[in-house]
């Protein structure tokens, strides 16, 4: 059976530290997300880096409230970050199609059928999803929580395998991520919990933290899927999850048994 796998890349991995798209990175991940279409995957793809990319582009504006500078931003950078894919997937021959999604998608039963039988087709056909959120028109009591919470709903809206979140750290520790004595959490059993070893910390572009990614990868795992979360600015990184998972530091969330699961 094709596997299935949705790939979540945060802003701090796509984005420079000015904020601006960091064209290389996304180069390099766009390499290993072929390498994964060639070995039969089906893969989805949840990128952020929209807001971030915009706000590079058109640096501050004080005349703006926190909204209408997300919405700016967002219109802005979602151009240039789809065109960047196209570009790159192009010369692999694969043809990749925009998602923008709300959080009523997931929510209005029509909504989700809707969403989830156009994401049917996409694979079907060998087009490869970019979800990303509308920014433009998501105000904050209709946002997801962040990326994170979109990958974990598309993740098992189409009944992925695994789920794959790349961050800029290797994944969860049970310190400080810059402390020499913090250990990296190989593995963590279906049903364990985690939450404790995370503090309520943002990364620099995006609204997420470890705390939100822990609490995703517990519940998606919870619903028979494998979670790992790596890092993405790591060269090679999903190769080597791939073909070397055991020298390969991250984290991986145990899928729990589900009775029923296709």
């Amino acid at each position: 059976m094709t596997r299935r796998i949705v790939v979540k890349v945060g802003s701090n991995v796509l984005t420079r530290p000015d904020g601006k798209l960091d064209v290389t990175r996304v180069s390099a991940l766009v390499d290993e997300l072929a390498w994964l279409r060639g070995r039969g995957c089906e893969v989805i793809l949840v990128s952020s880096g929209a807001v971030a990319s915009g706000h590079g582009e058109l640096g501050d504006d004080p005349n703006l409230d926190s909204v209408e500078q997300r919405q700016l931003y967002s219109a802005v950078g979602q151009v240039k970050l789809i065109n960047t894919y196209y570009t790159l997937f192009r010369e692999y021959g694969i043809k990749v199609a925009q998602v923008l999604t709300v959080k009523e998608n997931f929510t209005s039963p029509r909504e989700y059928a809707n969403l989830r039988g156009c994401m049917a087709v996409m694979l079907e056909s060998g087009v490869l999803p970019v979800v990303n959120e509308n920014d433009t028109v998501s105000v904050t009591e209709l946002m997801f929580t962040d990326n994170d919470e979109l990958s974990g709903l598309m993740t098992k809206m189409m009944q992925a395998d695994t789920l794959i979140l790349l961050t800029n750290v290797d994944g969860i520790y049970d310190g400080e991520p810059g402390d020499p004595s913090a250990r990296l959490l190989r593995r963590v059993e279906a049903g364990g919990d985690v939450s404790g070893y995370v503090r309520e910390c943002k990364s620099s572009f995006g609204r997420g933290g470890m705390a939100a990614k822990c609490g995703i990868a517990m519940g998606t795992a919870a619903a028979g899927i494998r979670v790992l979360i790596a890092n993405g600015r790591r060269d090679g990184i999903l190769k080597d999850l791939m073909l070397h998972p055991d020298d390969t530091p991250h984290t991986e969330f145990e899928p729990a048994a589900v009775t029923g699961k296709a």
